[in-house]
């Protein structure tokens, strides 16, 4: 999957290596894969800084999901091209938040989600990630289905960043609201909450968990 997101640590100066032919053709084409918009495809820049997760990924992840995403508030960390939320949006869910700090690629998804008919249940913000989840998110009181995919180097180097936004999250969330993390073997998901109802999947290279908040 993705190393979506472009909240990033670069430095100033620091050149990012070119992309591979193989990512190239590896992000060829950003389409909804089921639900009502199935089919569909989305814009997208061709920046591999916004890379979008692939198709298969993304339909496993919905897989595992099923049908719990309808009616909830589908919230898209590090967005990106905002396929996952779109996705949801498509298959049912009531609203989508996306949170992506480049303001360029932010306006995109604006844009997808009015071509797509459904802009008038997308809020999209340009902000930081990290700096969001601090300032504790007013959502909706609804169920939600969160989306942290982040750029994988976040989880070794920002380690301290990713569990506060996580756990904050899941502090926040209303009871019986689904979490899916995506990261690769170099994170741990034994260091989140109650790790043992983390349903964790590998789909080299990436790693997706699945949690379920319960009623209290």
């Amino acid at each position: 999957m993705s190393r979506r997101g472009r909240d990033s640590t670069t430095k100033p100066g620091e050149r990012r290596s070119p992309p591979s032919q193989q990512e190239i053709r590896d992000t060829v084409g950003v389409r909804i894969i089921g639900g009502t918009l199935r089919g569909r495809k989305l814009a997208y820049s061709g920046d591999m800084r916004t890379r979008p997760m692939k198709d298969r990924l993304r339909e496993a992840v919905f897989n595992l999901v099923g049908p719990e995403v309808r009616g909830t508030h589908a919230v898209d960390l590090f967005a990106g091209t905002g396929a996952l939320g779109l996705e949801a949006l498509s298959r049912g869910a009531a609203r989508a938040t996306f949170i992506e700090q480049h303001f360029p690629t932010a306006e995109l998804i604006r844009k997808n989600a009015s071509a797509l008919g459904v802009g008038d249940a997308v809020d999209v913000i340009g902000a930081n990630t990290f700096f969001w989840g601090r300032r504790g998110p007013k959502l909706s009181e609804v169920r939600w289905t969160v989306f942290c995919s982040p750029p994988y180097r976040f989880y070794v180097d920002r380690t301290a960043e990713m569990l506060e936004l996580i756990v904050g999250l899941m502090q926040t969330a209303p009871a019986e609201s689904a979490f899916v993390v995506e990261a690769d073997d170099q994170f741990d998901f034994g260091q989140l909450p109650e790790p043992a109802r983390w349903d964790v999947r590998a789909y080299a290279p990436a790693v997706v968990g699945i949690f379920r908040k319960q009623a209290q």
